[in-house]
């Protein structure tokens, strides 16, 4: 019983960290590197079973969007001694052909934006609130967190490390399901205070790769209008003027002009 105790408590010990921009304090289970060799084995699996839209304007400009964001995200968490967060990052920009109103970031940074998504993204901009806030859910970790609770209420705390070492058929799905391979936009995977510090942080990589964030409200109004057609994705994110109101908040604030800034 003593062995029990003394890994739970170093296993929060050491999985204690804090989010890059927001501050807040995260707990980590999962060692980050075991997620990233399998969500490089999911994203294989899921590319060689995907049709792959190659050599056109659309894909040309998801990974245009994802390098200028990527490059700005490197730059600031090298800035600001979060480095470690991008170990085992290998970035690529992939878009998919699928109506599925859905894009989503792997841990190690494999992004895949579905074609049913660029009819609200619209432009290059509305590109960009995508992209910042999905690379935002890989840097933050949020997956991790999911998986950490998940896998401790099913497996129990003591299993975290073997399951994921051992990629059974549970585990792959929780994870599918942690990184929103299998909703809307990550619409299932993540909490509403998950979604909205990924909204904060996405402001900032966006606005440091020389996007204009300001347009990031004019992209989920248009979300807004069409919701009745994706009702995964508002089941569980952030109501849209909820959500409007504290981008705006947020990009109007010193917080904000000071990560920019640094």
């Amino acid at each position: 019983m003593k062995k029990i105790v003394f890994f739970i408590v170093l296993s929060v010990f050491l999985g204690c960290s804090k989010v890059p921009v927001s501050g807040r304090k995260q707990l980590n289970l999962l060692p980050e590197t075991e997620l990233i060799q399998m969500s490089s084995q999911q994203y294989s699996q899921f590319i060689n079973q995907s049709i792959v839209v190659e050599n056109t304007p659309e894909s040309d400009l998801v990974e245009k969007v994802g390098k200028n964001i990527s490059r700005a995200v490197e730059d600031y968490l090298i800035r600001n001694r979060h480095q470690k967060r991008l170990r085992g990052f290998d970035w690529e920009f992939k878009l998919v052909k699928n109506s599925q109103v859905n894009a989503w970031c792997m841990p190690g940074g494999k992004i895949c934006f579905y074609t049913g998504i660029l009819e609200y993204t619209e432009d290059e901009n509305g590109l960009a609130v995508v992209m910042g806030h999905e690379i935002a859910h890989a840097i933050a970790r949020h997956g991790n967190e999911r998986m950490s609770k998940a896998i401790a209420a099913q497996m129990g705390g003591i299993a975290l490390s073997v399951a994921v070492m051992n990629k059974g058929a549970e585990t792959q799905e929780i994870f599918q399901e942690a990184y929103g391979i299998t909703s809307g936009l990550s619409g299932l995977a993540f909490s509403r205070r998950n979604e909205l510090e990924s909204d904060k942080l996405g402001l900032v990589f966006m606005e440091l790769a020389g996007y204009d964030a300001a347009h990031a409200s004019e992209f989920w109004r248009r979300m807004a209008k069409n919701k009745n057609q994706i009702p995964e994705f508002f089941s569980t994110h952030p109501s849209d003027e909820k959500r409007i109101e504290k981008i705006n908040t947020f990009l109007s604030s010193e917080e904000f002009q000071r990560h920019i800034q640094q």
